[in-house]
């Protein structure tokens, strides 16, 4: 019997895995790939062809292509797990009117920067009666009372 429950934690213990978990949200390796992009040359099927479908499009005055990379892993066991971000980069792909590069920027996570709120709050201004529910009640109360001789 003790020899079968020393074959179980035995294969148990071996099917453990102590590589980390990444997961991976986006196009991979955004940050060479944009290396292969250039301007005035490259137009809008190279750029798919290299990196897929847009996460996000925005057409204004140009065309706005957006794509992200996010890598995020389990952080070690004293952290109790806690995730934590390796990558996060975001490039921003401008096309002009013939379909062509206009303007490309890699954001990294470098580029991140903290913001701080401010802890003071505002008082609001309002009331809890507006002026249409004092028109409406007075008006209640005149049509309720025309010689305004009941008691209050």
């Amino acid at each position: 019997m003790k020899f079968l429950i020393y074959i179980f934690s035995f294969i148990f213990i071996l099917s453990c895995s102590f590589n980390k978990v990444v997961k991976h949200h986006g196009v991979h390796f955004l940050e060479k790939k944009h290396q292969k992009l250039t301007i005035n040359t490259t137009n809008k099927n190279d750029i798919i062809k290299l990196l897929g479908e847009p996460s996000t499009k925005s057409s204004f005055d140009n065309d706005l292509w957006i794509y992200i990379e996010r890598k995020i892993s389990t952080g070690k066991l004293y952290y109790l797990g806690k995730e934590k971000l390796i990558v996060n980069n975001v490039l921003v792909l401008e096309l002009n009117s013939m379909g062509l590069l206009a303007k490309k920027k890699l954001y990294k996570k470098e580029d991140m920067t903290n913001l701080e709120f401010a802890q003071n709050s505002t008082d609001p201004v309002y009331r809890k009666r507006s002026f249409v529910y004092d028109f409406l009640s007075s008006m209640r109360q005149k049509i309720n009372d025309p010689l305004g001789k009941r008691k209050k």
